[in-house]
């Protein structure tokens, strides 16, 4: 029988069944993906993919602790899936004592669809989005701009099972759009992004006019060297900054001394004022158009995550709460090390507090400074400063008066994110973003622009 025949909740009961370890959690990830390429006011490709994965993990308790194994294996069969116990108790039995050993999670109510079929993606879901694209080919290749771009649209329906009783499952869905515009002789680019559910919420032949505009400020080029300017950071470079900062935010690399979190001479910054600036930084589950899973789902163990924490309820966290620090990254594990609350890392981020303008509005009151279109290539060069460095992409313009007055060349920038927080002088209206740095990870994301007076642009780049 093949593993599409079985039904996702009945694999992981027969995977439970199967166990011989003393505890096992067993997840099954249902995945369904369409997508839609173009290039040069085209389409050149679409398809529809589904796959399914079994994760399933063993714990096996001895006289020096309790052990983890886990085994992840793609369209399991009903003949391979006793072989993948095993593997994962074989591992398990060979492995050293846990360190992040924790009693497996019990008392959650079980899911109501959880014996319901996964949902599924199809091309159906660009209906109303294909005909509108084709409509912003036709109005571009009329202005002498080609068009190149995909979009993505996802479905997972993730089911977990664990031998303390939990039957949990959550459907993700997750949509990309990225969409550049390129002057004939592509010596001119420029770039938007949208992150959707269903694509119902996207507007191609918005996005098409943006660009159009961008591309006409491109037509007159300012040279400008390296060095500190004042920057107005859109609310998708803020999220690839702030995604960052929060991949970076482990109570316990923290607690050790090891972070740009860590208070000089022990523990950690909790309780500082990061920001003079009344910023929440926060994640919630339940946050409205950027849903995320309710409960945790740990297929491996590492850093401030751990396989013993899976099922474990996630409910609103404030990360920074008006400009102060107010909760780290922790595990059960490592909330007992640190001694601060279990907050778990949760599939999305917000940043919020900021005054209702738009990036427009934003620019209409800079006397002088740069209008960044999207960071590129960001890379961490001092963990303890959280210090990082990057590209600028696809379109740097000069604000003179209120106005824009044309396009400069790209730059290397160094620059942390938290000192950033600290020197932010204005941050505008919270708008829901794609990241375009960590899009193949991170999507679920709202932030405001921010103007900074001295973003540090290191060097000159040469990439349009």
């Amino acid at each position: 029988m093949s593993a599409r025949l079985i039904k996702p909740h009945e694999i992981v009961e027969r995977a439970l069944e199967l166990s011989r370890a003393d505890g096992c959690v067993v997840i099954a990830d249902e995945e369904s993906t369409a997508n839609l390429r173009w290039a040069g006011n085209a389409l050149t490709t679409n398809g529809v993919t589904r796959g399914r994965t079994l994760t399933v993990v063993a714990t096996v308790g001895g006289t020096q602790g309790t052990a983890s194994g886990v085994v992840s294996r793609a369209a399991v069969t009903t003949d391979e899936l006793e072989p993948l116990v095993r593997a994962a108790e074989a591992a398990a039995r060979g492995a050293g004592s846990a360190e992040d050993a924790q009693p497996l999670v019990a008392g959650v109510p079980a899911s109501p669809d959880f014996t319901d079929a996964p949902v599924e993606t199809s091309s159906a879901v660009f209906a109303d989005f294909a005909p509108t694209l084709g409509e912003a080919f036709a109005r571009a290749r009329a202005g002498g701009r080609e068009l190149y771009g995909f979009a993505n649209h996802e479905l997972v329906s993730s089911y977990m099972g664990t031998s303390t009783g939990l039957r949990l499952r959550h459907d993700q869905p997750n949509g990309t759009l990225e969409l550049n515009a390129k002057s004939p002789d592509r010596t001119r680019s420029a770039w938007a992004g949208r992150s959707t559910r269903d694509f119902k919420d996207v507007d191609p032949a918005a996005l098409d006019a943006e660009l159009a505009v961008r591309l006409g400020w491109a037509e007159r080029r300012i040279g400008l060297p390296a060095g500190r300017y004042e920057t107005l950071l859109p609310p998708t470079a803020v999220a690839d900054l702030l995604i960052y900062q929060m991949w970076s935010a482990s109570a316990r690399d923290a607690a050790e001394g090891r972070t740009v979190f860590s208070r000089p001479g022990g523990g950690t910054r909790i309780g500082e004022r990061l920001t003079d600036l009344p910023l929440t930084l926060r994640s919630d589950p339940n946050e409205p158009g950027l849903e995320a899973s309710p409960f945790l789902l740990a297929h491996s163990s590492g850093d401030d995550q751990s396989v013993f924490d899976n099922g474990l309820p996630l409910s609103a966290t404030e990360w920074i709460r008006e400009g102060e620090l107010n909760r780290l990254i922790t595990s059960r594990h490592t909330a007992g090390l640190t001694g601060l609350p279990v907050s778990p890392a949760i599939g999305n981020i917000v940043l919020d507090g900021g005054e209702d303008k738009s990036l427009e509005e934003m620019v209409a009151n800079t006397e002088r400074g740069l209008l960044l279109t999207c960071l590129w290539y960001i890379r961490e060069v001092d963990p303890a400063t959280l210090l990082l460095t990057g590209l600028t992409r696809d379109g740097v313009y000069l604000v003179e008066n209120g106005e824009v007055s044309g396009e400069v060349n790209n730059f290397r920038f160094n620059e942390s994110s938290v000192d950033l927080l600290g020197r932010a002088v204005e941050a505008g209206r919270t708008e829901k973003t794609l990241p375009r740095e960590w899009s193949d990870w991170f999507t679920r994301a709202a932030m405001p622009a921010l103007r900074v007076p001295d973003f540090n642009m290191s060097s000159v780049s040469q990439g349009v």
